[in-house]
């Protein structure tokens, strides 16, 4: 960072306002953003209400706008401060939608206290989506002439299926860079796990409970199963690591099998959840998962087993620690923290894979409070957090 950009950084970090932050995402709170989920899509069951007002937002604040439908009521909206030249740009990219509110009292009541935000998506993750709006609002306050492009994008499902992210990955915008503001306590997460899901199911005979000797019972069948895969984690534990994200996990997830207890069941299903490195290939976890089950139809001869389409397919991400905006955050971390930071994987899986531009996951809030029933972020965060976002435009942008 030169002399000028450096006096730039300063005068916009001094700048920064907890006031307006925290009223932009009050007002997000308060907007109904529900994921539908499997369900259909509506009023408080979708991203078009808070799309709408997040492109007022950006319009307000001088960018150039647009939308585009990854569903029906379902956009991804965009906005764009143009810079002089065509490159370098920089995303600053986040989720529109939350998780249901199920059992949550007053979720759409945002509220302040002992310097935290409460309310449903407020860490996960208006916070974010309303510091980007700060970082706008700071520059056309000042009047700033950046050399580069920077755009604001808020996206559609990142809680369920991910079509919106999908639809910018075939669509665009794309970036030289990017930055996810989902909730990692402000660290610096340039990797995460993948997320590859399926079925396993069993089969048997049914007949009445009374006589089990003439059926074939597909639950034991699938304990069979759950038992041949007990030590799996045990044999990822001795691959090698990613760097950041250590090993791969396998966790069975969702099991389900018999009609009713007088009858022997004929089918049972297991989901599997196996979270995966950048190096890994869907294609051998699915041998992993054979290799294991196929000895157990020497045990029983009448042993059938399936292996479904994937019911969860994420990409993982790897972003290289080197990434100028990776690094730029990083000494904007180390700078308000006071001691050296470094990079780190983020735990979840994230919209970041299907951006197709490089992208790493840095924002305000902790996943212990995401989807809990007590949501909050810290308002002090969501400050640094801009000044974070606001080093990245300054370094890569000005």
């Amino acid at each position: 960072m030169n002399r000028q950009t450096a006096d730039l950084y300063r005068a916009l970090w001094a700048q920064v306002s907890a006031d307006s932050i925290t009223r932009w995402l009050k007002e997000m709170i308060a907007i109904p953003s529900e994921n539908p989920m499997a369900d259909a899509a509506r009023p408080g069951h979708r991203e078009q209400e808070i799309g709408e007002y997040y492109l007022e937002q950006m319009r307000q604040l001088g960018l150039t706008v647009g939308s585009r439908e990854a569903a029906p009521g379902r956009p991804n909206v965009f906005g764009t401060r143009a810079g002089s030249k065509d490159h370098p740009s920089l995303m600053l990219c986040g989720h529109l939608d939350t998780v249901p509110t199920e059992g949550y009292d007053e979720p759409y009541a945002p509220h302040e206290r002992d310097g935290r935000i409460y309310g449903r998506g407020s860490c996960d993750m208006k916070a974010g989506l309303a510091c980007y709006l700060e970082v706008a609002r700071l520059l056309q306050d000042a009047d700033v002439t950046l050399s580069g492009s920077l755009m604001l994008c808020g996206v559609a499902d990142e809680e369920w299926q991910m079509i919106g992210s999908r639809e910018i990955g075939r669509n665009g915008p794309f970036a030289d860079q990017c930055i996810i503001g989902e909730p990692s306590n402000l660290a610096v997460c340039p990797a995460h796990k993948g997320q590859y899901g399926f079925f396993i199911r069993t089969f048997g005979k049914a007949v009445h409970s009374s006589i089990p000797e003439q059926g074939e019972n597909a639950i034991e069948r699938m304990a069979r199963v759950v038992n041949a895969l007990s030590d799996y984690n045990e044999e990822l534990a001795t691959r090698d690591p990613h760097p950041l994200c250590g090993h791969g996990t396998y966790s069975p997830g969702v099991i389900r099998g018999g009609d009713l207890a007088s009858a022997v069941p004929d089918f049972c299903e297991l989901e599997i959840d196996r979270r995966i490195l950048p190096s890994d290939v869907a294609e051998d976890v699915r041998k992993d998962i054979a290799q294991r089950l196929e000895p157990l139809k020497q045990q029983d001869p009448g042993f059938r087993y399936e292996l479904s389409d994937p019911s969860w397919d994420i990409p993982a991400n790897d972003l290289s620690v080197e990434a100028p905006v990776v690094q730029s955050l990083l000494n904007a971390s180390t700078e308000l923290s006071g001691q050296s930071e470094t990079a780190q994987s983020f735990p979840g899986a994230t919209d970041a894979p299907n951006l197709k531009t490089p992208a790493v996951v840095c924002g305000p809030g902790a996943l212990a409070q995401a989807h809990s029933l007590n949501e909050f972020v810290e308002i002090e965060q969501c400050v640094r957090a801009t000044r974070m976002y606001l080093r990245a435009v300054v370094d890569l942008l000005a």
